[in-house]
């Protein structure tokens, strides 16, 4: 969508883009909420939380002049342009569709929703009024991942020929009754590989374009909960090289590797590090510095900014969002015994379910 669209409030380049945030959690300390208040032609002017003297906490502490208990009061805020969604995904549609019809702009949180439907849901009401949206996929504009499309679109590696990813996390030792929002499907759409899994899923379509022939499957090995916390699949990217990844969320250890093998050589990097790219031929380790910033969503609102402002396009939108939430529910469609309907709702219907 053009930010030049006149179906949404109008802003040009002489105007800041005034945001209300709908959500205080601890994403917002420092990964996103400073950064709206650092970019260029940006003003982070009202915080929403429900919690009695929560978002009146965040704002004296961040220096924002305005806070709301509730997000239909933030959302008709006249002093709000546009809206940051920073609450667990089960929330998203309802929270998105309500600034929909306020015709805000809307910048929502990784994972897009709990399920492709919801994010199909919310792309044709976002498309019918005309208004952007777009989704914290903020990798797509750090510097290190901005650095390792430039050398695969350059031909460093060659052709591409094969692409792995290996995730391996410490079991969550909990008792159900304990579980976080992360680990509940009512709030979360599914286990960690929703809200970790999706971070590489899309920097895969990024680097490589979108993925192809996807296929997968997920299983509970800890039986600790009655959630995926083991998945696996394999993809063809758009240059027709075959890739697998592999999630263990009931590991000892900790590892987070992606390894992208081309003809020439080899690029070698993490989703959630902060070292080194490797570049490796037979002979040579080439290694590149990119540090992440302080505020590490804060390059991607810039380029929301931008959008808005008619001054550059944003790389996150609800649609490639969406495409990374249809491949994880293909993934796991067959624990869940389908994914297009309220599959949080009936969790004694779970195929993969472990049954006690």
């Amino acid at each position: 969508m053009l930010a030049s669209s006149p179906g949404w409030i109008g802003m040009n380049r002489l105007h800041s883009v005034h945001w209300g945030m709908i959500g205080a959690g601890s994403v917002t300390e420092i990964k996103s909420g400073p950064a709206f208040q650092k970019v260029e032609g940006s003003m982070l002017s009202a915080v929403m939380r429900r919690t009695p003297g929560m978002a009146q906490d965040w704002a004296k502490r961040h220096d924002v002049p305005r806070y709301h208990d509730n997000p239909e009061d933030l959302i008709a805020d006249p002093h709000v342009d546009a809206v940051y969604i920073a609450t667990p995904p089960g929330s998203h549609l309802d929270l998105a569709l309500l600034a929909c019809e306020a015709r805000k702009p809307v910048y929502v949180e990784k994972p897009m929703a709990r399920s492709y439907e919801e994010c199909k849901r919310m792309n044709e009401a976002f498309e019918a009024a005309d208004v952007p949206l777009f989704v914290a996929y903020y990798r797509r504009r750090l510097p290190r991942f901005v650095t390792a499309r430039e050398v695969i679109d350059a031909g460093r590696l060659g052709a591409i020929t094969g692409v792995t990813y290996r995730y391996t996390h410490p079991r969550w030792e909990g008792t159900p009754a304990d579980r976080p929002w992360r680990l509940r499907p009512e709030y979360s759409g599914g286990g960690l590989f929703l809200d970790i899994g999706c971070h590489t899923l899309d920097l895969l379509e990024f680097l490589l374009g979108p993925l192809r022939n996807v296929s997968g499957m997920a299983a509970n090995v800890s039986t600790n909960c009655t959630i995926e916390d083991n998945i696996a699949m394999h993809f063809r990217t758009e240059q027709g090289a075959l890739g697998v990844a592999h999630w263990n969320f009931a590991g000892h250890a900790r590892e987070d590797l992606i390894e992208i093998t081309g003809t020439d050589a080899r690029l070698r990097m993490s989703t959630f590090g902060d070292e080194p790219l490797e570049i490796i031929t037979r002979g040579n380790v080439e290694t590149m510095t990119r540090p992440n910033p302080m505020h590490v969503q804060q390059p991607l609102i810039q380029s929301i900014v931008d959008h808005l402002r008619g001054q550059g396009e944003c790389p996150s939108t609800g649609y490639s969002a969406a495409r990374t939430s249809r491949v994880m529910d293909v993934v796991l469609d067959a624990y869940y015994g389908g994914r297009a309907d309220d599959f949080w709702l009936r969790p004694e219907t779970w195929p993969g379910a472990p049954r006690r």
